[in-house]
C-alpha cells in the first residue's frame, strides 16, 4: 500500500472546494477507534482534523492525534481518499484516511467528548456517514474488521 505524504491543500474551510480533512483508522482486535466532539457528542468520527497551511497529510495526522488523544501514529499507511458530506459542517468533504497503530492508550482531550472502540455493529452508536458508508466497508474488505 502506498504511503501518502503530499502537502495538504491551502484552504481547509470549504470556500469553492471541499473541506479537507486527514483521519486515522486505528484498528485493534477488529475494533475501530472512533471519537465524538463536544459540538456533536452523539456522532462518532475517525480521529483527525483539518491540516494547517503548509502541513503534509502525515504531519497533520500526527498533530491532530497528539492534540485529540495524546498519541502519535505508528506506521501510518495511506488507506483511501473519501469524498462525502461532512456530518457536522454539512459541506462536501475530502478525507485522506491512513491506517495507523498507536503506541499507548489514547486519552480524549481538546474538543473531544468521548472515545470508543467499535465493531461497526454497535447498538446506539451513531457513526458519521463517511465512516459508516466508506471507511468501515473498506476496512472489512481488507480483512481488518469482521464482516
Amino acid at each position: 500500500m502506498a504511503h501518502h505524504d503530499g502537502a495538504a491543500a491551502a484552504s481547509t474551510t470549504g470556500g469553492a472546494g471541499p473541506l479537507i480533512v486527514v483521519a486515522a483508522a486505528v484498528v485493534r482486535a477488529q475494533r475501530l477507534l472512533v471519537v465524538s466532539k463536544q459540538a456533536a457528542p452523539h456522532v462518532f468520527y475517525l480521529p483527525g482534523g483539518k491540516p494547517e497551511a503548509g502541513e503534509t497529510s502525515a504531519q497533520a495526522l500526527a498533530r491532530e492525534l497528539q492534540e485529540e488523544l495524546g498519541v502519535q501514529p505508528v506506521r501510518p499507511c495511506f488507506l483511501a481518499e473519501v469524498e462525502a458530506m461532512a456530518a457536522l459542517e454539512r459541506v462536501p468533504m475530502k478525507m485522506t484516511v491512513f491506517t495507523a497503530g498507536i503506541g499507548r492508550p489514547p486519552r480524549p482531550a481538546a474538543e473531544l467528548a468521548d472515545m470508543r472502540w467499535i465493531s461497526g455493529a454497535d447498538p446506539g452508536v451513531q457513526l458519521a456517514p463517511a465512516v459508516r458508508e466508506h471507511v468501515l466497508p473498506l476496512l472489512r474488505r481488507r480483512g481488518l474488521m469482521a464482516p
